[in-house]
């Protein structure tokens, strides 16, 4: 074989793949129309069984979606174990806000004290103490189950010596 039979056989090759390649396109989009065509058909002479496939169909992609991933666990603050006499900062669990502060009640577990609607609860009598602020803890006690309120004593600032009770998870 020659240098040009060579190279008219792999034209010849060339164009038998194009070829082969529209066919293979055309092919694919009959097979579409055609499976159109037969669903579009299937709406038109039973609707029921049109509109339930679809139904059917949404129901198993709910159920797939909703059949969850790995089991995650989601983040839990580890309380310090506490005692009593040690020195605390306040911090809000659940604030990034530097400026948030942390609320103190007269009473543990007291949730109306939470309540601050009124102007006056907003301001003075130490009920609202800034996150870092050094306390020394008094007493630890249990509400609601797992829920611990701790009384704490302020040692510094304007409300050194004052007491009031948190939530334990605000001890940092």
């Amino acid at each position: 074989m020659s240098n040009d039979e060579n190279a008219n056989d792999s034209d010849e090759s060339t164009s038998n793949t194009a070829e082969t390649g529209d066919n293979t396109t055309a092919a694919a989009s009959n097979a579409a129309g055609n499976v159109l065509s037969k669903i579009l058909e299937i709406k038109e002479s039973n609707p029921k069984v049109f509109f339930g496939g679809i139904g059917g169909l949404v129901l198993v992609i709910l159920v797939v979606m909703m059949m969850g991933g790995g089991k995650k666990n989601l983040p839990v603050k580890q309380m310090a174990s506490l005692s009593i006499g040690q020195v605390y900062e306040l911090k809000g669990v659940n604030t990034y806000d530097p400026a948030a502060t942390i609320r103190l009640v007269p009473v543990p577990g007291s949730m109306a004290a939470y309540d601050d609607t009124e102007e006056e609860d907003r301001r003075g009598g130490c009920k609202h103490m800034p996150q870092g602020t050094k306390v020394k803890l008094v007493q630890v006690q249990e509400a609601f189950g797992k829920a611990k309120f701790v009384e704490v004593e302020m040692i510094e600032g304007e409300c050194a010596g004052k007491k009031g009770w948190a939530i334990a998870t605000n001890l940092n």
